[in-house]
């Protein structure tokens, strides 16, 4: 499986972003896929997952409300829409596949970074 992940970039806060995934490798539509961060001096933390359906989605309490994951299994892509940026969103986000239970993943992207400005 590989994963690449686009779309970073600065943003002030209050802003949008949306974070699109690739996914190759594999048949897409046969897995469940994740986004996780990575804020500068901290531990990676989930973010949001979508099972491979697309009829189930999970949030971190971080992002319910502003963040929205989404999937196109046509495309072989899952997105990350994220509303109302804050400075603590400022991090590298990683879109993975092969979820576990622990909250890890078998297969991780190369990540891309968001800036959120105050």
């Amino acid at each position: 499986v590989q994963l690449q992940a686009f779309g970073g970039g600065l943003v002030q806060a209050g802003g949008f972003l949306r974070l699109p995934c690739a996914f190759s490798g594999r048949t897409f539509s046969s897995y469940a896929m994740g986004w996780f961060r990575q804020a500068p001096g901290k531990e990676r933390e989930f973010v949001a997952a979508i099972s491979w359906s697309g009829g189930s989605t999970y949030y971190a309490d971080s992002a319910k409300g502003r963040f929205t994951i989404s999937r196109d299994n046509a495309k072989n892509t899952v997105y990350l829409q994220m509303n109302s940026l804050k400075p603590e969103d400022t991090a590298v986000y990683y879109c993975a596949t092969g979820l576990t239970p622990a909250g890890d993943a078998d297969y991780w992207g190369q990540g891309t970074l968001v800036t959120v400005s105050s």
